[in-house]
This record gives C-alpha cells, structure tokens and sequence, in this order.
C-alpha cells in the first residue's frame, strides 16, 4: 500500500468515526438499502452473541463501505458465488449461493422456437429480490452470501429434492429452503428469520420481481398480445392487466392469493402458501425486440413466527396442469368470454385430452375433433335445414303479401305474421338452431390461438399448426393481409364461399343478406392470414363436413312432402286465434306506426 492509499485510508476512517459518534443513534452504522443483486453461497457463522457488536477493524476498503451499508451484517456481504441445482423429469433449476434464489429456469419437455433449449428465465432477464424492513431501513437478503445443504426426501408424493441455504450473524439466522418433486413445476420455497429481535420494523417481507420475458416463439407480436400479468385475490375474484395497453398498472390492496406473468404457452407465477397482503403490478411492452413484455409485481408477504411460504411455478399453460395447481390459476390460459369458455373448459378441452391418447398427429385430432362436434350437433343441423326449407317453400305467398302491401310496411308485417300462424311456419327456425352453435364456432378462435397442445406440431406443409402457415412469402405487405399467403386460410375461404352458394338455393334469402354470405369469407381471409393454422384448418373441415351433411340432408328433405305438411297445417290453423304474443307483436307495430305518422 502507498502512501496516497494509506492517507485515504486512514481519512476515510476518520469521517466514519467522527460520524458515529456525533451523528449515529446507535453503536452501529446505519443500513441503507443495497444496490447490488441476489445469488446464494454460504458464509461461516459468526462467533459474535449478539446483534450489538462492535465493528471489527476493516481490512480494506470495501469492508468499510460494507460496515457502512450492512452494519452487523456486513460480514455475510464477503464470500464467493457458486451454483446449486434442482432437477426433476421436468426442469432444471439453478441457484446462486449470493442471495439464495433463482437465476435461471430450463424446462426440459421444450424448445424455443429456434429449436434451442427454453430457458423460462436467467440472471439476464429476471431478477427476484427479497427485502427486510430494518430499524436501519430496508435490508435486502439477496446481498448475503449462504451455505447451501442439498439432498433428497422419499415422501407421498415421490422422490423430493430439497436445498438447504443458511446465513448467519451473531444471533440472527436467515434460512432459504426450496424443494421440487419429481413430476412437479411447482418450486416450494419456505424462508425462515430467528434472532432478530427488535431490529425488525414489521412482519412483512418485500418480494421484488422484474421480469423481461425472454422470446420463445417465432412471432413475437403474436406473443405480445397474448403476454399480461394475471392474478387472483383471496376472495376468489381473478383479475387481470391489460393485453393491448402498451403500458398498464395496479395497485392492488386487498390479500391475494396468486400472480402469474402469463405468455402465450408458458407462465411464471409466485403463489402463497396463505395469501400475499397487498402488491403493485405493472407492465410494458418495449419498442426493441429484446424482450416480448416487462412485467414487474412488488409483493408484500407477510411473515408468521418469523416464517413464510411460497411456490414458484415454471411451466406450460396446459388448462388441466394449470387447474392442479391451485384453485383459479387456470385462468392463466385466455378461454375466451363467458358464453364460450365454458365450451373449451368443459368439451373442448376433454376431447383433445381423450384423443391424445390414441393419435399424435394433431391434423388427425382436429378432423377427428370437427367430426364430433358435427356429429353431436347434427340434430340442431337438421332442425336449421327443415326451418329453411319451409321459408323457401311458402316463399311465393310471403312474396305476394310484399306485393299486396308494398306501400304499407307495417301491415305487411302484420300479414306475414298471420301467415306464420296459420301455415304453421316460424320465420326464427331454421336461425335459432344455427345461432345454439355459435358458442362451439367462437370457442375454437380462443382455443387454438392459445393451445399448447398445438406448438411446434406440424401437418402437411404447416411446420407449426400454432402459427401462421406462410405457403407463399411475399416480397412485399398488404395492408391488413401481410407478407405471406396462409393456405389453410384460402382454402378456408373458397370452402365458406362455396358453403354460402349452396346455402342460398336452399333459402329465400334475397338482396343484401344474400350477398353478405359472400363478404364475410374475404373479411376473414384477411382477419386470419396471421391466425394459427390449426384454426384455419379446423374452420375448412368443419365448412366441409356441414357442406357434406346438408347435401346428405337435401337427399331426404322432399320440397313437396313439406308442402303437404304445410298445406295440413293451413286447414288445421284456419280458425285459430291469435296468441299473446302474436297480438302483442301486432299491437306493438300499431304503435309504432302511429307514432311514425304523427312525427
């Protein structure tokens, strides 16, 4: 050491004595908060009996600033970082000895989207920090350094490993202690503080967690719009922050239960043994490509005894793994809206599960999916046909009345009402059964966007059914179209146009409802080109199989048979009155037509 490093030495001890004699309330240097990161090895306890020991002499400088931060707990801020891992069947999990927590998740069933292995998470793109509120000011334990103790435990549930992180300084002891069984994506974690007497502020400890997810599939803003923070309250309420903001946020008070940082196939999720007493979540999308969304939740645990239980979940948004882990984290997987969710939670869902067993090609599964579900609707299918056979067949009396009463409409109404009745006919029968499958129709643009069962599965020339399948790349885009043309979705396209033709020589559709049929395939052209393939797929089967049954139906659905029947019906309806509701329909066109008349 020169003379110049002696004399700074020396003045700087100077001012740290004079400061805590003058300005100190205590014997011990005041804690500010750390500034660096969290990782785990194990330091030798110290022999001091108390929190109340005098500060050693330094031997460098960085001690000084160390005493200066730490006060007593400066001596677990010197050691040196080393790894730990936890490994089931299902992922590798590694630890720092500086800090004791997570630096990096590797889940072994998967591959990013460039074929590489998945790292959920690592020391780049996540940090998790635990903070104690001091007398000194908040202390984060993620600046210590542990002794790690691994091993494993038989217990009901299979083969666990456990490892084991202990600090210590006088009469104060920090134990960090996680365990993964086999099978499982659930790390539990228990963290333990003894000694510490009146040095801490409260029973709470602030979880700290910055998450920069990292890319795992090929579109990211596919991705994007699929990535959010879910969480659940104690109450049972699921909540969560926005898909399309690019920047949202909440502060949330009451006690919950759970907080998931949901993607598109995979969730990380911090879930409390009890419940977590308020956190403030927020997250945003980045202009770069670096990360897919960074989510932030600052989380308050409270601390019973001294103690505290948690489980990190690292894994897939499998709806059923998901509904095994704790009540509502399910709900990490979007569904969709109530009026069809329950159709993927309750059907969809089962049936993929039940024909996993005995197919892996997921192109098979899907035809084999349509085929049911056409079966199972059939009934409705034929109910619709029969409506619109017999709208087509009395279409000459309803275009007589149109005539009869082209001047006056609301009395033309009122006729073709009266002829409804008394030929027997409701003009909503072969609508209603159409709209009863609508909920099985909506439920799949849900299912298959979020569907993990169809990531990286390819079938025919769709190399992922979970993305866009570009059979042709363009060397330019179309606005609201793209740089590529999807073959699944043209072929989806021609099927519903070809669908609609047929449709309407089967009705008496006429003018715009007629041509409608014919724009809406276009639309959707252009809607789904970026859309996964499974789904394109799905909706071309299914235009077929209906083109199919209807044409089978047409084979046994006899125009003149109907007819008679309707003929039958006219004789039998002859002196019938009218119903409530029929007459309070009447009087409410009345009404309507005399308030047009008088404005």
């Amino acid at each position: 050491m020169d003379r110049n490093q002696a004399t700074g030495l020396i003045l700087f001890a100077a001012v740290i004595l004079v400061y805590s004699i003058f300005f100190a309330s205590t014997p011990e240097p005041q804690v500010q908060e750390p500034t660096g990161e969290v990782v785990s090895n194990v330091q030798e306890p110290q022999s001091s009996e108390s929190l109340d020991l005098v500060l050693e002499e330094p031997d460098s400088l960085q001690d000084i600033r160390a005493q200066v931060q730490f006060g007593v707990f400066a001596p677990l801020t010197r050691g040196e970082a080393s790894e730990v891992t936890l490994e089931n069947d299902k992922m590798i999990v590694t630890f720092s000895t500086k800090g004791a927590e997570i630096t990096q998740v590797i889940l072994k069933e998967f591959d990013s989207w460039d074929r590489t292995p998945l790292v959920l998470l690592d020391e780049n793109s996540s940090d998790i920090s635990y903070e104690i509120n001091t007398t000194k000011g908040p202390l984060s334990l993620n600046e210590f350094f542990f002794n790690a103790n691994t091993g494993t435990r038989t217990s009901e549930a299979g083969e666990v490993s456990f490892v084991e992180f202990t600090a210590q300084t006088g009469s104060a002891t920090i134990k960090r202690t996680y365990t993964l069984a086999a099978g499982s994506y659930l790390v539990d974690k228990n963290l333990e503080l003894s000694g510490f007497g009146s040095q801490l502020v409260d029973s709470n400890v602030n979880i700290l967690w910055d998450d920069r997810l990292k890319k795992h599939e090929e579109d990211i803003e596919e991705s994007r719009r699929k990535t959010n923070i879910n969480f659940y309250k104690s109450t049972g309420k699921h909540d969560y922050l926005s898909l399309t903001k690019e920047m949202a946020s909440e502060q949330v008070s009451e006690p919950l239960k759970w907080i998931g940082f949901s993607q598109r196939f995979f969730t990380s999720g911090i879930i409390a043994a009890n419940q977590f007493n308020s956190a403030n979540l927020e997250q945003v999308t980045p202009k770069d490509t670096l990360s897919v969304k960074n989510l932030k939740a600052s989380i308050s645990l409270p601390l019973e005894n001294g103690q505290a239980g948690l489980s990190y979940y690292f894994g897939p948004n499998n709806f059923k793994v998901l509904k095994s882990i704790t009540p509502g984290f399910e709900e990490n997987v979007d569904m969709g809206y109530v009026f069809v969710s329950w159709v993927n939670k309750y059907i969809i869902v089962n049936l993929f599960q039940f024909l996993e067993k005995y197919f892996s090609n997921y192109g098979i599964i899907i035809i084999l999916v349509v085929l049911i579900i056409k079966g199972f609707l059939f009934p409705l299918t034929y109910k619709s046909y029969v409506g619109m056979a017999k709208m087509r067949v009395i279409k000459p009396e309803i275009d007589e009345l149109k005539e009869k009463y082209k001047d006056d409409p609301t009395k033309q109404q009122q006729e073709q009402m009266k002829l409804f009745g008394q030929l027997g006919v409701s003009p909503i029968s072969g609508c209603l059964p159409m709209l009863l499958q609508m909920p099985f129709l909506f439920a799949m643009f849900f299912f298959f966007p979020n569907s993990i069962e169809m990531r990286q599965e390819s079938f025919l020339w769709a190399h992922d059914l979970s993305t866009y399948d570009a059979f042709i790349k363009l060397p330019f885009t179309i606005p609201f179209y793209g740089a590529h043309i999807s073959l699944f979705t043209l072929l989806m396209t021609v099927s519903q146009i070809a669908y609609t033709h047929f449709n309407n020589q089967l009705t008496a559709a006429q003018g715009p409802m007629k041509n409608l049929g014919y724009i809406m395939p276009i639309g959707f052209m252009f809607i789904l080109n970026s859309y996964p393939a499974a789904l394109s797929f799905y909706y071309f089967v299914s235009n077929m199989v209906t083109f199919g049954q209807q044409a089978l139906i047409k084979l046994f659905v006899d125009d003149k048979k109907i007819r008679e029947k309707i003929e039958a019906s006219k004789i039998k309806n002859a002196n019938k009155k009218k119903s409530k509701f029929q007459q309070k329909l009447e009087d409410a066109m009345k009404a309507a037509e005399a308030n047009k008349k008088k404005k």
